[in-house]
């Protein structure tokens, strides 16, 4: 497939199945064996499978948390099999999500995703999200100044 269709396939898993609520498109992009990486900041690497099914679960379970929770895609790149696309994901924690209570806090944070097509399909996937600013911003964690400031005394 072209790089355009790559990306196109991305696009649609963005805009369609997540802006657009419309979980049933996840047999359509994603292989019954995807798998996807989590990179987090001294985690080790362990890839999880995330077929169709998985990834309605995974959506819901935010879509719960986060209830207008939307993205905009800022840039997508293709390469051969693989899209990497920067994303702004922006929401409000209204409902309970990971076992954390609503903070009601809206929350703004820039993602890169690198997805790996084939057949169609989105088949692997590497995410990297700003955990960091993700939970300060829901006042789990406190500022990065504070943060910096602690570690200086």
């Amino acid at each position: 497939m072209s790089g355009d269709q790559n990306k196109a396939i991305v696009r649609r898993f963005i805009e369609e199945l997540w802006n657009q609520r419309n979980l049933d498109l996840a047999g359509e992009l994603f292989a019954a064996g995807c798998v996807t990486h989590q990179l987090r900041s001294g985690m080790e690497l362990v890839p999880a499978p995330r077929g169709p099914d998985a990834m309605k679960e995974h959506v819901a379970e935010w879509l719960a948390g986060f209830p207008d929770l939307r993205f905009t895609i800022e840039q997508m790149v293709a390469e051969g099999d693989q899209v990497v696309t920067r994303t702004v994901m922006q929401g409000t924690h209204r409902g309970v999500w990971l076992g954390i209570p609503p903070t009601k806090k809206q929350v703004s944070l820039r993602m890169i995703t690198i997805h790996r097509i084939a057949g169609g399909k989105i088949v692997e996937d590497w995410v990297l999200l700003e955990s960091l600013g993700f939970f300060q911003q829901l006042g789990l964690l406190p500022a990065t100044k504070e943060i910096v400031a602690r570690a200086a005394t």
